[in-house]
């Protein structure tokens, strides 16, 4: 846990309440370090803290709520973001901006106010994304719990819960890529990865890594994308560079970097009526150039989960993964729980992609 903004995490013992009529325990078996847990934490006021976060959770439920149906003590599961499935937007099928989103995923506590974790009779905020996983156990609920098949790896699947179908989802549902577009991805780390995995799957026709780091670059490459490292351009622009690779401009674009002169020339990179998907959270404002955007019919919109229904997104993923259309196992780097800290260096560093923790 956390135990104020810019703390590092650290390993404590607390007290999980049972599981609720419409709760599910889980025993953590593995969970992805993903940037949210990283950024989120900075956004909070200290008086939530300390705060339990994680939200890339797999791991085997152990009980079950009297009002959960669908999921059985013994289950393997993957735990993903929480929607209430009965407001207009989940009606709609568009569960990421579920209209009660921000409480159930992010203020620590449960809708009547209470915490599922405490320390020494006091509250310990957690609920993140409806799991808090950073833990041995985690109480989840039937909207955010995906049953897998027992026999996949947990360490190997954790990340679908988010990263995986994010940077996916952006490419499937979003732009919904074929194999006559281009795609631009900005930042190769997990989520950027996970999206050109999805999109040479998909088979589309040229794909454009955007990276500081050459080991990144050499691993977007593995999957055919062209490589472009903007301290290497010399005189050249990176809109120009990205614009010759795709052939004038490309169809659509994905951003992970949240860096205000990335997305301003990921949007000037675009073809005619191409689309710029925000993935990432960071810079609340970046510049646009309004002019090109008005006169070439560009769109730039934000996307969660990559407009993802987690209960049908994550068993489509490993179904294609399983089909070898969807090969992002070797961007997972295990870690025992112990080494969290030493995690998130190494991923700020750039020396892995996707780092999961394993108890």
């Amino acid at each position: 846990m956390k135990t104020g903004p810019d703390q590092a995490f650290t390993l404590a013992e607390v007290d999980l309440e049972e599981p609720r009529g419409d709760e599910v325990l889980v025993r953590v078996v593995a969970t992805g370090l993903c940037h949210t847990d990283l950024t989120v934490p900075t956004m909070l006021p200290q008086e939530m803290f300390p705060h339990v976060f994680g939200h890339e959770g797999a791991g085997i439920v152990e009980a079950v709520g009297d009002d959960v149906t669908g999921i059985e003590v013994g289950d393997h599961v993957v735990m993903s973001l929480r929607s209430c499935r009965s407001c207009a937007q989940c009606g709609a099928g568009r569960y990421g901006y579920c209209e009660s989103s921000l409480f159930l995923n992010y203020m620590g506590m449960r809708l009547d106010g209470s915490t599922t974790y405490s320390r020494d009779g006091a509250p310990v905020f957690g609920s993140f994304f409806g799991q808090s996983s950073f833990s041995q156990h985690a109480i989840a609920y039937a909207d955010n719990v995906v049953v897998v098949d027992r026999e996949l790896d947990l360490t190997r699947i954790a990340p679908y819960g988010c990263g995986f179908q994010t940077g996916a989802g952006a490419v499937l549902n979003v732009l919904r890529s074929q194999p006559e577009d281009s795609l631009a991805v900005y930042g190769a780390g997990a989520v950027g990865l996970a999206a050109i995995a999805a999109a040479a799957g998909a088979g589309v026709g040229t794909i454009v890594a955007v990276d500081v780091l050459p080991s990144r670059l050499r691993t977007a490459e593995r999957y055919g994308a062209v490589g472009i490292n903007p301290d290497d351009l010399g005189e050249s622009s990176l809109v120009e560079a990205v614009k010759e690779a795709t052939a004038g401009g490309a169809s659509g674009a994905i951003d992970t970097t949240s860096v205000p002169a990335v997305l301003k020339q990921a949007a000037q990179a675009l073809a005619v009526r191409g689309e710029l998907v925000v993935l990432a959270l960071g810079a609340p404002e970046f510049p646009v150039d309004a002019i090109d955007m008005m006169q070439n019919g560009k769109v730039i919109r934000g996307s969660v989960e990559g407009d993802s229904d987690p209960l049908e997104m994550v068993p489509r993923l490993l179904a294609l993964n399983a089909a070898g259309r969807f090969d992002v196992d070797g961007l997972v780097q295990p870690y025992p729980f112990a080494e969290i800290n030493q995690a998130v260096a190494d991923v700020a560093a750039g020396s892995v992609v996707k780092p999961v923790l394993v108890w």
